[in-house]
């Protein structure tokens, strides 16, 4: 299986609601997350020019590297039995008010922390991937996580460089 690696972008509006993206298309399809996407690996785009340039397609907001704060590097093992992932994680200090129109990827809706716990969302994000953000979106972690078919989802926290 092939490394593939990726961004997931957490905005929230004025009220400190989440924006999330219902998906149209695997992986995750009919599933709500994060908006992302994959890096374009043959222009040597880094994770900062990627979740810069997703923000934009996906939601039509001009961001910056300073309205980012990556805040979690995870290796995904055996993700649904067909690829490897790498990901970055950004939370994005400049509120979204407006609920984008929906595009090819899904719709979009705003979400509180609580009301995401009710949602329709990716095993991993359900077993991990908001834990994460709870307890590390204002420092930073590495982690792994072997998602092989089959076996229980497993964490691993890699290292935490707290904020100063």
């Amino acid at each position: 299986m092939q490394y593939k690696i990726s961004v997931l972008i957490f905005l929230k509006n004025s009220q400190g609601k989440f924006l999330l993206l219902q998906r149209k298309k695997v992986p995750n399809k009919g599933l709500w997350s994060p908006i992302g996407g994959k890096l374009e690996m043959t222009t040597g785009e880094s994770p900062f020019e990627c979740a810069i340039r997703e923000t934009h397609e996906e939601v039509g907001i001009h961001i910056s590297n300073k309205d980012l704060h990556l805040f979690c590097m995870a290796a995904e093992k055996a993700y649904e039995g067909s690829g490897h992932w790498l990901m970055f994680l950004f939370t994005c200090d400049k509120p979204i008010n407006d609920i984008p129109p929906e595009i090819d990827e899904g719709n979009f809706e705003f979400f509180s922390r609580e009301e995401i716990n009710t949602l329709p969302i990716p095993e991993t994000d359900k077993t991990g991937l908001w834990e994460i953000y709870d307890k590390y979106h204002k420092d930073f972690v590495a982690l792994k996580a072997d998602c092989t078919p089959g076996k229980p989802l497993e964490f691993e926290i890699e290292q935490v460089i707290k904020s100063s």
